[in-house]
């Protein structure tokens, strides 16, 4: 089953798809959603939903990992995030995919063993859990295979 990761953004949406294997994972895809802050919220998020649709219709996923909103200091930037997320959800609850939502401490405790993990050691256990030759960039695509991964922990 090949599993879908995502880390929602307004600016960037960060996506991994990955195919479990025997022993690991074998990554299919990854990098970002990117819109521009000059277009307005309603074509960003609609930019957003057709990148995510394409990427499903590719890869056909059979379960989705999201990360979830846990906690924002800046009001401004969770709207826009949750705005993203439901745009997220969205797409996968219009392609009858699997929805798994994991919150960054659990995400970072999947990959790292350590739910306060800072990123740079999150972006190294991610690097190292999917055998990859350096560290995906940008951080969004980092973060979203680390949603694959604790997806996949996940699955039963």
């Amino acid at each position: 089953m090949i599993i879908f990761g995502i880390d929602p953004g307004l600016a960037t949406t960060g996506y991994g798809v990955v195919e479990p294997e025997d022993v690991g994972y074998k990554v299919l895809d990854y990098g970002v959603i990117s819109t521009s802050p000059k277009m307005d919220t309603k074509d960003r998020l609609g930019e957003i939903y057709d990148g995510l649709q394409e990427l499903i219709e590719k890869y056909e996923p059979g379960v989705m990992g999201v990360e979830s909103l846990f906690f924002c200091n800046n009001q401004k930037t969770a709207m826009a995030v949750g705005q993203a997320r439901g745009v997220v959800l969205l797409a996968g609850q219009r392609a009858n995919l699997r929805i798994l939502e994991f919150t960054p401490m659990q995400i970072k405790r999947a990959v790292s063993g350590y739910g306060a993990a800072p990123k740079n050691q999150v972006q190294y256990m991610v690097k190292e859990l999917f055998d990859l030759s350096e560290v995906p960039s940008p951080d969004d695509a980092a973060d979203a295979l680390a949603v694959c991964y604790c997806c996949g922990s996940n699955i039963k």
